[in-house]
C-alpha cells in the first residue's frame, strides 16, 4: 500500500474528501468509506459491469479505477440516480418490466443504461444490447433489460426505435 492522501470528488452531488491510499479501488472507497453499497463487487476484472458508475458521465468500471484518478471528479453511483424520492426514468422502467431476477447486476446495468441513454436517447434494440454489451446478467434476464431500457427511453421523452 501508498502512502495516505487526502482526495477530494463529487459524488452524487455532494462534496466528498477522502484520507486513503490513492491506489485503491473506487468501488472500496465509494463501499466502505462512504456507504455507498448499490456499487458491487462482481468480477473485479472489468468485465460484468456490475461495479458501473459514471465518471464525468461516462460509464466506467469502479472495481478497474484507482480513488487517484477521480480527484476533482464528478462521480454517480446508483443511488444518486433518483431526485429526493423521484425515480430516475431508468430506474422506474427497471421496476415496471421487472428486469431483474436475482437483482445482483441490476444498479450496473441501471448506470450502464443511463450511460447509453445519455448519448443516444431513442437507441434501437440492435444498439441497447451494443450499448449495454460490458454488462452480465447472470440469470439470463436480458430480454426484459432490453424492454427496459426501451421503455426507460420512452419515460425519458427518447422513444427507442
Amino acid at each position: 500500500m501508498g502512502a495516505e492522501a487526502t482526495l477530494r470528488f463529487t459524488v452524487d452531488g455532494r462534496e466528498r474528501s477522502v484520507a486513503t491510499d490513492p491506489d485503491r479501488t473506487l468501488l472500496d472507497v465509494l463501499r466502505e468509506d462512504l456507504g455507498l453499497r448499490g456499487t458491487k463487487y462482481g468480477c473485479g476484472e472489468g468485465q460484468c459491469g456490475a461495479c458501473s458508475v459514471l465518471v464525468d458521465g461516462r460509464r466506467m468500471n469502479a472495481c478497474r479505477t484507482t480513488v487517484a484518478k477521480v480527484e476533482g471528479r464528478s462521480i454517480v453511483t446508483v443511488e444518486g440516480l433518483a431526485k429526493g424520492e423521484e425515480l430516475h426514468p431508468v430506474q422506474r422502467a427497471f421496476l415496471e418490466i421487472g428486469a431483474y431476477q436475482c437483482g445482483f447486476c441490476t444498479a450496473g446495468m441501471i448506470v450502464a443504461a443511463v450511460a447509453l441513454l445519455d448519448v443516444n436517447p431513442a437507441p434501437s434494440d440492435e444498439e441497447i444490447v451494443a450499448g449495454m454489451d460490458r454488462n452480465l446478467c447472470r440469470c439470463c434476464s436480458h430480454p426484459k433489460i432490453v424492454k427496459a431500457v426501451r421503455r426507460a427511453a420512452e419515460l425519458a421523452g427518447g422513444g427507442a426505435r
